[in-house]
């Protein structure tokens, strides 16, 4: 059942170019079905994709909806103990004046510490300052031997928080000559 060449005759019945041709080229149902299988796995990874950003978009809308909602947490708890000193105040009415004041003094410094602490800083130019209408509001203007639009007096301090002015100094300034 051999030949010449001691080859079998079932492997004689094969043709070599037919088996290469099969494996270096596939079929076109491989074909398909490979490009249907990328198909299947590319939808699923844009689908997970999809659903990916979805939930990120969700939970940043969650977290900026919180944040709205608290935003002022810090700030009022900051407040409290100045709340508390004021009513502890208020409880004693039959204080000596002095004990008030100073009482008054404490409380103050209770609420600039706070206020200082969620940045919020006085506008309180100094006399001779020069008039910045980002800072300052002009209330009146004065004859003086200064240069024109200098501080000369502060009526009421501003506030800012950060740079945001939250409310301008109410200055006097220097007329023109």
């Amino acid at each position: 059942m051999t030949t010449e060449n001691n080859i079998p005759q079932d492997a004689q019945a094969q043709d070599p170019q037919t088996e290469s041709t099969a494996t270096a080229e596939p079929t076109l149902e491989n074909q398909l079905a490979e490009a249907q299988a990328r198909l299947a796995e590319m939808s699923d990874a844009y689908l997970r994709a999809k659903a990916e950003s979805e939930n990120v978009r969700r939970r940043a809308e969650e977290d900026m909806s919180k944040a709205r909602k608290f935003a002022v947490e810090s700030f009022a708890e900051s407040m409290l103990p100045v709340m508390d000193s004021m009513e502890a105040a208020i409880a004693r009415p039959d204080a000596a004046v002095e004990t008030v004041l100073e009482g008054v003094h404490a409380t103050r410094r209770q609420l600039a510490a706070a206020l200082e602490r969620h940045k919020v800083l006085e506008i309180n130019p100094a006399a001779s300052t020069k008039f910045d209408p980002h800072q300052h509001q002009a209330i009146s203007m004065v004859p003086a031997e200064q240069e024109a639009n200098t501080v000369v007096a502060v009526l009421q301090k501003g506030y800012m928080i950060s740079d945001r002015v939250l409310r301008p100094a109410l200055v006097t300034v220097t007329a023109p000559k």
